[in-house]
């Protein structure tokens, strides 16, 4: 089977929280397979921000990601549909990997 945008999400917050980061190639491949998609508009808020924080947390710094993370959130062009608990999580993983973006 393939891996939709929430499927991804998921499992790397779930390796995160779980502390199973000995295997930096598989966060590396899971950022790898998402900035392909091209298709970050597809994740909804919850998506973004556990994505975010599980890269930060697992200390996986990946700038491409990020930066398609800021840009899908730039191009939501609305704000409003971000809980301030899924901003903080993406704020504190964009300085926790110190990954800037404009």
């Amino acid at each position: 089977g393939t891996f939709n945008q929430q499927d991804l999400s998921n499992t790397v917050w779930s390796f995160a929280k779980a502390e199973v980061v000995s295997q930096p190639t598989f966060f590396e491949s899971v950022a790898d397979a998402i900035i392909a998609s091209d298709n970050l508009d597809s994740f909804k808020p919850q998506g973004l921000s556990n994505t975010a924080w599980a890269f930060a947390k697992a200390e996986v710094s990946r700038p491409r990601l990020f930066e398609k993370i800021a840009d899908a959130i730039i191009a939501s062009d609305n704000l409003g549909r971000f809980k301030l608990q899924h901003l903080s999580n993406i704020v504190w993983a964009f300085a926790k990997t110190e990954v800037s973006q404009p």
